[in-house]
């Protein structure tokens, strides 16, 4: 018998529904035997990427005009989760979603009508996102990459860390700043946005992308910026009104996050039912007794409790509202939920559960990256006991 979390929710429309069908038709192409081969070779997997772009599920938020489906960030929601609930792995391609929300809101016409069509097509990827630095992680504010303008030129000196999928890239959205933190009255503001041409920047020497090994296969790295030049035409929005920008882009983010968490809690909730009912030790299903059952079940209602948040948060973005709080709470509520799925799904399955070849090892390794990024569950609760509950600011 199917699980039932794998459903619809009660109040989806038909449309997401069908996104949901069409989303899990294509993940069965790509089962746990082709995500442990490229886990083994720590190997970026193209084919499933190029899939998910042929079907058009990575434009779904770019409108009609330039090529994409014109869709809301709902519908890009229950794509991230429905990946993840399959068992695949979104963080191959998640960043061209989060990422895509910067551009349109505050891209120019010209930027528009010269970059959508190309990454709505796949002739071009917009996977890379350069905001942290080793310095700094997540006080944004004190990062240290400068873009200083010369004529019609910016030149870029500086490095990122945790920048997932550069290497497979070939745009990235930048974060530098372009007046120094002396000169300006507020930390927020000389900071600015460029869309990156990586292809010509590697070309021309100015970019020096490193690979990190991680515990899961996440394509991350850090990049050099050593007198790289770009275009002025590179800048998205104003100047200095960067980090006002970025905040739109990173709720957005926080919410697709979440939205995969669900679908990794899903998955896990899924595998442990199963297993559960068809283990048999002492002569019955182990899934007959209440310490097997209670862990499970309580983990489908934290994970039906974040899925009901998710949702919330993203028909307020939708709708044009500051999300933040809601997005916030949406991550940290949904990657708590997936990671106590985690943890309850390889208890359930005893020392098969670090067996490569039921993939939740797999999955395990990938869960736990996201109550650390790509904000710290501590952070969250400073943002919410700062600016939701009024506490005195903690940092």
């Amino acid at each position: 018998m199917r699980f039932s979390g794998r459903g619809k929710m009660a109040s989806e429309s038909e449309e997401l529904a069908e996104i949901r069908r069409a989303v899990r038709a294509l993940c069965e192409e790509f089962p746990g035997e082709y995500w442990r081969e490229k886990d083994r070779e720590r190997a970026y997997p193209a084919e499933f990427v190029d899939a998910l772009t042929n079907s058009g599920f990575l434009a779904a938020l770019i409108p009609e005009e330039f090529g994409g489906s014109g869709l809301k960030l709902d519908a890009a929601a229950v794509i991230m989760e429905e990946i993840q609930a399959s068992g695949c792995n979104g963080g191959a391609a998640h960043a061209q979603m989060y990422i895509m929300n910067t551009l349109l809101r505050y891209g120019s016409d010209a930027q528009k009508g010269e970059y959508l069509p190309k990454i709505a097509s796949g002739e071009l990827r917009l996977q890379a996102f350069g905001v942290s630095e080793p310095t700094s992680g997540t006080d944004t504010l004190s990062l240290k990459t400068r873009a200083i303008r010369d004529d019609d030129e910016y030149v870029v000196n500086g490095q990122k860390i945790w920048t997932s999928r550069a290497e497979h890239s070939d745009l990235m959205l930048l974060l530098a700043r372009t007046t120094s933190v002396e000169e300006v009255e507020k930390r927020t503001e000389g900071l600015s946005i460029f869309l990156v041409d990586m292809r010509a920047a590697r070309e021309a020497g100015g970019m020096t992308i490193k690979p990190i090994r991680t515990m899961m296969n996440h394509s991350t790295t850090e990049v050099f910026f050593d007198d790289m030049r770009i275009p002025a035409s590179s800048l998205i929005g104003e100047e200095g009104k960067g980090f006002r920008y970025i905040l739109s882009g990173m709720n957005a983010e926080r919410i697709l996050i979440a939205a995969e968490c669900v679908g990794d809690a899903k998955w896990f909730i899924e595998k442990a039912s199963d297993y559960a009912k068809d283990r048999t030790v002492f002569k019955r299903p182990i899934g007959q007794n209440q310490g097997i059952q209670f862990p499970i079940a309580r983990c489908y209602a934290q994970m039906r409790a974040a899925e009901l948040m998710v949702h919330n948060a993203a028909h307020v973005y939708d709708q044009g509202g500051n999300a933040g709080e809601e997005a916030n709470m949406a991550k940290l509520l949904a990657s708590e939920a997936s990671w106590a799925a985690a943890d309850m799904c390889v208890q359930t399955y005893g020392g098969f559960g670090f067996a490569e070849e039921y993939d939740v090892e797999r999955k395990f390794r990938e869960a736990r990256l996201y109550t650390v990024a790509p904000i710290s569950t501590n952070l969250i609760l400073s943002y919410l006991a700062e600016h939701v509950l009024g506490l005195p600011r903690s940092y």
